[in-house]
């Protein structure tokens, strides 16, 4: 799966900063809005419902909150880096680092799942959390993710 058609390089935000969870989750919701042409509030109903069902908090620093939105046609994804780590109440009790943001129609399940899954192998490639780590810029921490070498 080709992450670059779901996480385009405006959608990559660095520094922003978020107290709680649940501001995060307003926080995301607002981004989204601005960069996918739809209602924040229901962004924000989605995400919170599903954070509701339990954290999004995949562990090593990442949460990958995630919703279906009624009429978006493919996925889209943001990707950002807190300034301060947030308690997303992740399965290893590590803060997060890092959110990937993912939103997909209600047919998109399946989609979705692929989507995840090639995040999931990115980050588990050696080095990248690391890497990520090191982007100063959006535009650097967009290339250090959709970069060849690691892939």
């Amino acid at each position: 799966m080709d992450l670059s058609t779901i996480i385009l390089p405006e959608h990559v935000f660095v520094g922003l900063s978020a107290p709680t969870k649940w501001r995060a989750l307003q926080m995301l919701s607002s981004k989204a809005a601005g960069c996918f042409d739809v209602d924040e509030g229901t962004v924000l109903r989605a995400l919170e419902a599903r954070e509701k069902l339990g954290t999004t908090g995949i562990g090593n620093g990442v949460a990958v909150p995630h919703a279906a939105i009624a009429g978006m046609t493919r996925p889209r994804g943001l990707l950002v880096r807190f300034a301060h780590a947030v308690d997303f109440e992740a399965i290893d009790d590590v803060p997060t680092e890092w959110a990937f943001v993912l939103l997909f129609g209600e047919q998109g399940r399946s989609a979705y799942l692929n989507v995840l899954a090639a995040i999931a192998r990115r980050l588990r490639t050696e080095g990248i959390l690391t890497a990520m780590r090191q982007a100063k810029s959006a535009d650097a921490l967009y290339s250090v993710f959709m970069s060849d070498t690691m892939r």
